[in-house]
């Protein structure tokens, strides 16, 4: 039987060398690519047009990806870079620590809305280092709570993936308002005139917008997300309670 060999990923393709003027670098690629993405969107990021921004052809970015889904993963990975890990992890701040990567990471979403997007649709996104340093942090954090292997990866999974969706749900809101050209604040309010009339035939529903009419939408999204992530750390306790 054969060595099975390794998925192609921007993680295992060599580099060529080529020569080129002006010389062209794979982070040169990378940050031009998360620039076009923040200003422009997913939707027009393409090898033709980030070879334009680079003053370079398409061809020229072959020697250093294979393809845009490469591009991908190398941004994705470099966003990654910016998300906040605790220097010092401690059994007794597990909790703490979860928080405040909980928090980055959505901040880092946040601030690139066309990432949400990304990681739900791409499949080789976690092999990059600053990912796994992420990870690693996360599970380590678990870990140094008592949590064993098994129990400790569906928390983080768990965790990882209401922090993707939840940001994936602000993101698409944020960029709604943005297109309306309207504040945020008026917009919500605008929204919630119109929620609370379509709800009336369901009552907890409207309950529920009821009590959000008068909220100051920017902060109450900030502290929804901190509650929801008190419900999921409120579980992880009792579950380590309980090993």
């Amino acid at each position: 039987m054969t060595a099975k060999s390794q998925l192609e990923s921007a993680w295992t393709r060599p580099q060529r060398q080529r020569r080129e003027t002006p010389a062209l670098s794979q982070e040169q690629i990378v940050d031009e690519a998360i620039a076009l993405l923040d200003s422009e969107g997913l939707d027009n990021l393409s090898m033709r047009r980030l070879g334009t921004r680079l003053n370079a052809g398409a061809t020229s970015l072959y020697t250093h990806v294979a393809n845009k889904e490469q591009i991908l993963e190398l941004v994705v990975d470099q966003i990654f870079g910016e998300v906040r890990i605790p220097e010092r992890i401690e059994a007794a701040n597990w909790r703490r620590d979860l928080t405040d990567v909980a928090r980055s990471l959505r901040e880092t979403l946040l601030a690139h809305p066309w990432m949400t997007v990304v990681l739900s649709s791409a499949g080789l996104i976690y092999l990059g280092p600053n990912s796994m340093r992420m990870s690693e942090a996360m599970l380590t954090i678990v870990e140094v709570a008592g949590f064993p292997d098994e129990p400790g990866d569906r928390a983080v999974n768990a965790l990882f993936s209401y922090v993707l969706g939840s940001a994936t749900g602000e993101a698409a809101m944020l960029t709604t308002i943005a297109r309306s050209g309207m504040p945020e604040q008026e917009w919500f309010e605008r929204l919630m005139v119109t929620s609370e009339e379509l709800a009336r035939p369901f009552p907890h529903i409207h309950k529920r917008y009821l009590a959000q009419r008068n909220i100051d939408s920017s902060s109450g999204r900030v502290d929804a997300f901190a509650q929801e992530l008190d419900v999921i750390l409120d579980g992880l306790e009792l579950r380590r309670q309980n090993l």
